[in-house]
Formats: structure tokens, sequence, C-alpha cells
């Protein structure tokens, strides 16, 4: 399983670190403090699958997501991850093709679920 290769995209460090080591056993993981970052690493690595936090300075998930659904990524799955319990939120992520949706604080197990369910 580790051959998978995730990005955690997130403008916390603390998020990204506790993600990191969530997965470290299970996916190989890439993390990224911005989606501009994560735009300039998709030019060298094609991620199985994408942690896009909504809420960030710049460039929010939301516009990312916009961005890589008019891309050549657009078939990468995504799965948003948020603090916001906002189900319009969720809604809107799911209407923009996103593949579900992950609660912050995260369990380790509830995340390394959600990402496997994608591959199953």
């Amino acid at each position: 399983m580790g051959e998978k290769k995730i990005f955690f995209v997130d403008d916390n460090i603390t998020n990204l670190l506790i993600g990191k080591n969530a997965l470290k056993d299970h996916f190989q993981t890439f993390t990224m403090p911005s989606a501009a970052k994560m735009f300039e690493l998709l030019e060298k690595v094609k991620p199985d699958a994408i942690l896009l936090d909504i809420e960030m300075p710049e460039m929010s998930g939301y516009e990312a997501m916009e961005k890589l659904k008019a891309s050549e990524y657009k078939n990468i799955p995504v799965l948003f991850v948020t603090g916001n319990e906002n189900t319009e939120d969720e809604q809107k992520g799911l209407s923009m093709g996103a593949k579900g949706y992950i609660r912050k604080p995260f369990s380790n197990e509830d995340l390394i679920g959600k990402i496997e369910k994608l591959f199953s």
C-alpha cells in the first residue's frame, strides 16, 4: 500500500505534521502549505489522491479544485479537509467533484479509512 502517493495541502503546519504521521505507514505522503505549492509539485509528481484544505490564504481549496478540474489533473480524486461543519460547504465541494470530506480534527483511522476507500 505504500506505493500510493498522497498530496496533503493545508496552511496549518500542525495539521500537516499530524496527517503525515498518520499516513506514513500507509502512503507516500507529500505535504505542502499552499495550493500554489501543490501546482508546482504536480508538474513533477502525480499523486493518487489529494487532501485539500478549504480555507487557505491566497488560493482557497475551492479555487484550487476549479483549477484542478480544468486541467490535465482533473481525474485525481480530491478529499476536502475542513474544520467547518457547514453542510452547504460540503454540498458545494461534492458538486465540484470532490470524493468526500475529512473533518478536522481528524482521527488517524478516519483519515486512512477515507483515503483507502478511494482506491477500493
